[in-house]
């Protein structure tokens, strides 16, 4: 069975961190593209960044310089540091894994910027 669970989100003020992890299991992880995406009341869901089986990263403009995602092959997980948090960051926000021909999405984790 195909997993993947997302953890660390949670509630923190404009300019804390979080750091989101996201273990795997069902999957051959280290050939599998990782990324994180999120979706905020009534919008809908983007990608914020995306790695790939060879250490490629991606960003959406907005996070840039602000989170990192990165991964551990050997741990089967994927992370997403979250610098610098604003409001406007605040989102559930989902692992998935793409491989050749399946795509696998986890359950959420919310992530919540307020004062």
């Amino acid at each position: 069975q195909v997993q993947l669970v997302e953890s660390g989100g949670g509630l923190v003020q404009p300019g804390g961190s979080l750091r989101l992890s996201c273990a795997a299991s069902g999957i051959f992880f280290s050939i599998y593209t990782m990324g994180w995406y999120r979706q905020a009341p009534g919008k809908q869901r983007e990608l914020v960044a995306d790695i790939t089986s060879g250490g490629s990263t991606k960003y959406i403009d907005s996070v840039k310089g602000r989170f990192t995602i990165s991964r551990d092959n050997a741990k089967n997980t994927v992370y997403l540091q979250m610098n610098s948090l604003k409001p406007e960051d605040t989102a559930l926000y989902y692992c998935n894994g793409r491989g050749a021909i399946m795509n696998y999405w986890g359950q959420g984790t919310q992530v919540t910027v307020s004062s």
